[in-house]
């Protein structure tokens, strides 16, 4: 999608030639060839991304009838969870998008998570894997915090994606960030603004809320979780679910979000 108008999402069919990496799932496709490399001061060599196909060429631009929206969670206590659907619910409620729901791959072994008492995941959600990405036209990020960044299991998801990187597959791809904290000061902004960095590499658009969600972002008369980075909820000590406000929070944010790459995908 775009037309001249830079990079913008594209719902193309045609990519560059992916380049094989230890870190993508064994379904990848083996291409012919090699990556260029470059080599460093300890002589270690480093992959070299391939040059982007932009989507100004037209032959790379081939629309679809929907936009597909992919959020795309890690939830351990189900906070985050609990988000994700209300979101699909705000990208579902504008016209002509779709909205899909996949978790990332849990890293923990199942007698962690009972001793942890984390409860059953959502087997009606698939897992995704790094592969499914390009597929999508834009996504909604959601995790938890760890001492205010994303969690073990989200970094392993996005180390994954080596191969898309030097493909770059997801470049010009918008992408927003929702997340769970445990206090008030446990991260609702670092843990969204130091998540960014793994968009940036990857070329997506980072695309904020803002204060699009009007009065409700200045009310003190409850504790409420999200910034002007995205949607959040507040989780305590585990037994605190998502506010109303907070629901009402991450739904606009569904809605916001794809709104903003609809108005993308017309130019």
């Amino acid at each position: 999608m775009g037309k001249g108008q830079g990079c913008v999402p594209s719902r193309s069919n045609k990519h560059p030639p992916a380049v094989e990496s230890p870190a993508v799932s064994p379904k990848s496709a083996p291409r012919n060839g090699t990556p260029a490399v470059e080599e460093n001061e300890n002589a270690e060599t480093v992959a070299v991304p391939e040059p982007l196909v932009t989507v100004n060429d037209p032959a790379v631009v081939t629309p679809t009838n929907k936009i597909k929206i992919f959020v795309v969670y890690y939830s351990m206590y189900g906070h985050v969870e609990t988000m994700a659907k209300k979101i699909k619910e705000g990208v579902q409620s504008v016209e002509g998008v779709e909205a899909y729901l996949f978790r990332v791959p849990e890293t923990l072994h199942q007698d962690v998570l009972d001793k942890m008492h984390a409860p059953p995941k959502d087997e009606t959600v698939p897992i995704i894997t790094a592969n499914d990405l390009p597929d999508a036209d834009a996504f909604l990020f959601g995790f938890p915090t760890r001492y205010g960044t994303m969690p073990a299991q989200m970094k392993a998801f996005f180390d994954s994606t080596g191969q898309l990187w030097q493909s770059q597959k997801l470049a010009g791809k918008p992408a927003g960030i929702f997340v769970s904290t445990g206090t008030q000061g446990g991260g609702q902004e670092t843990t969204a603004w130091t998540a960014i960095t793994q968009l940036v590499h990857h070329g997506m658009l980072f695309v904020p809320i803002g204060y699009t969600f009007g009065a409700s972002m200045f009310k003190l008369d409850e504790t409420r979780g999200g910034s002007p980075y995205g949607a959040g909820t507040y989780a305590g000590d585990g037994t605190k679910q998502p506010t109303e406000l907070e629901l009402a929070f991450a739904e606009h944010q569904g809605k916001y979000t794809a709104g903003i790459v609809k108005r993308l995908s017309s130019n």
